[in-house]
């Protein structure tokens, strides 16, 4: 067992010398992290950057890893918000848009169902009366024609409207699956939304998920205040249809009057010169869906409104043959070409996508607009002296805990104990590095994982020296009982630790925020431990036996 080969010695150390180089720039945190921020914002703006950035890219060296663990909300300061999507809005909405088209269908069969008009009810409910009751059962036809199939996988078959007639009134809602439909897609635009405002002022690692059936966590880490914060998510994005006048790679290209330069969001260097008047609004948009064309390709089937359609249908027959540009936040997400007139409100968007592209450019034209209003039942803002505490506090208690668990091992076990201890070093050094290399946010929790770690990883070599004396009492030489003593507590170090791990594991998959954070640290922190204890140990007791050779040892 301690004739281990120089290849494998060579491993090991060079595991824990890569440790050690990738988690250093978490030393200067302050540094290494202006070197980021400015060749990010080169490669955003790209072009040569200023003195000032040039500065922070040179404060740190080029050939040196510069991945950091990001600060969370509690160790950096932020601000927190749980907020409610109102996703009844989105119902009544839905319905309300539906009455024009309801109206001018009817309309067409006036002979048989009588004049119409729309009677009072609830959000979310579309009531027709109309003055000849025999033709209820024409009127129901007419409404439920305009069904449209339910655009998602739970409801193949099914559609969007429930359609019913009560006397002389025909009532129309959205269908069960529609609404369960409806609820995911309102969800997945709000989550897009927020996710884009965020973006914009550079914060770093914001923490935007969804939690429960209707409510989206939002946690920022950087931003003054909860106040700010929201006022920030209820910016609304624009989203429009323009006019497409020119496209250039100039980024200095004169424009006239009434005209704009937009970057492309897509083609990087490529710009075009817009009518800053719009053809249509985000507001006029009904829907848009990820599909596929009569070629089978990816595309997009987007809808108007009523009055939307009529000015883009008539757009498009004037135009064919012309792009015209998709505009979000002043960027065009895409510049398709119009093939041929768009009545009716409806069309699709064909071009070099692939599916993702398709899906997320979908999502996008929904993004124009939050699509429901948002409640925030809970809010909170963490100063960053609260961090800096948070931060000193973690501090001092994995200082504690490593002299503590450093005096005890030595006071336990002696010269054994002492390379316990460093091996406990190189896996304190490597948790930051993994934490570095895939970039996980380190919480106040997460610091009480490191530190629970480090009892864990001394716990391996408490069993592994135990096993030792047990093999010394029995009368074992030196070599046999390290050998035995590494063989035999094996067994139990990997069981504790697997089970540990899975609690890990569980805790990540169910839990949330705090939980999370601390079933990182903790998971990684295991993990790690296991090659430390085990493999590094072995190895520097092996060193310290090769090169001193004592005949008998004392644990």
């Amino acid at each position: 067992m301690l004739q281990i080969p120089l290849w494998k010695r060579f491993l090991i150390w060079g595991i824990c010398a890569l440790a050690v180089l990738f988690a250093i720039p978490n030393a200067f945190y302050g540094r290494v992290e202006s070197h980021n921020d400015a060749l990010a914002a080169v490669a955003v703006q790209g072009t040569a950057p200023t003195p000032q950035q040039q500065a922070a890219i040179e404060s740190w060296p080029s050939w040196m890893p510069s991945g950091l663990m990001n600060l969370g909300l509690d160790l950096r300061g932020g601000a927190h918000l749980l907020a409610e999507v109102q996703l009844s809005d989105v119902y009544a909405d839905r319905i309300d848009g539906l009455w024009p088209e309801m109206r001018d269908a009817l309309r067409a069969a006036r002979a048989e169902v009588g004049s119409i008009r729309r009677a009072p009810s609830e959000p979310g409910v579309l009531r027709i009366q109309i003055s000849n009751p025999d033709g209820i059962a024409r009127a129901v036809q007419i409404a439920r024609g305009l069904a449209q199939p339910v655009q998602s996988v739970t409801g193949t078959g099914q559609n969007d409207l429930d359609v019913r007639g009560e006397g002389d009134t025909i009532v129309i809602q959205l269908s069960e699956a529609e609404r369960t439909a409806t609820d995911q897609r309102t969800l997945q635009q709000s989550l897009e939304i927020i996710r884009r405002r965020v973006d914009e002022v550079g914060t770093r690692e914001p923490t935007i998920q969804r939690q429960g059936d209707d409510r989206i966590l939002i946690e920022v880490p950087g931003i003054g205040s909860a106040a700010e914060l929201k006022s920030l998510i209820g910016t609304t994005a624009q989203l429009t249809f323009n006019t497409v006048v020119n496209r250039t790679t100039d980024a200095n290209t004169p424009v006239e009057p009434g005209q704009e330069l937009l970057e492309s969001e897509d083609e990087p260097g490529v710009y075009y010169v817009v009518q800053a008047t719009p053809v249509v609004s985000g507001e006029q948009l009904v829907d848009a869906q990820p599909a596929f064309d009569q070629n089978n390709r990816p595309a997009v089937n987007f809808r108007f409104n009523g009055s939307g359609g009529r000015i883009f249908g008539d757009y498009t027959a004037q135009n064919i043959g012309r792009p015209f540009a998709i505009v979000l936040d002043e960027r065009v997400i895409s510049a398709p070409v119009i093939n041929s007139a768009i009545p009716g409100g409806s069309g699709i968007i064909t071009g070099n996508f692939t599916v993702e592209q398709s899906t997320e450019l979908a999502v996008l034209l929904r993004a124009g607009a939050l699509p429901a209003g948002l409640e925030f039942l809970e809010e909170r803002t963490i100063g960053p002296e609260l961090g800096q505490d948070s931060i000193d506090a973690g501090r001092t208690a994995s200082i504690v805990a490593m002299i503590a668990v450093v005096v005890f091992m030595v006071a336990c076990y002696g010269w054994f104990g002492m390379m316990a201890n460093i091996a406990l070093a190189v896996n304190v050094i490597a948790i930051f590095a993994v934490l570095s290399l895939i970039g996980a946010t380190l919480t106040l929790p997460g610091i009480a994982g490191i530190v629970l770690t480090m009892g864990m990883a001394v716990d391996a070599n408490v069993l592994i020296f135990e096993r030792v004396r047990e093999e010394l009492r029995a009368g074992r030489n030196a070599v046999r009982a390290l050998d035995e003593g590494f063989q035999k507590a094996l067994s139990a170090i990997i069981d504790a630790n697997i089970t540990t791990f899975l609690t890990a594991v569980i805790m990540f998959a169910v839990g949330s925020g705090p939980v999370r954070g601390f079933a990182v640290t903790l998971g990684i922190g295991i993990i790690v431990s296991m090659f430390t204890s085990i493999f590094v140990a072995r190895s520097l007791i092996a060193t310290w036996y090769a090169w001193r050779r004592p005949k008998t040892i004392t644990v």
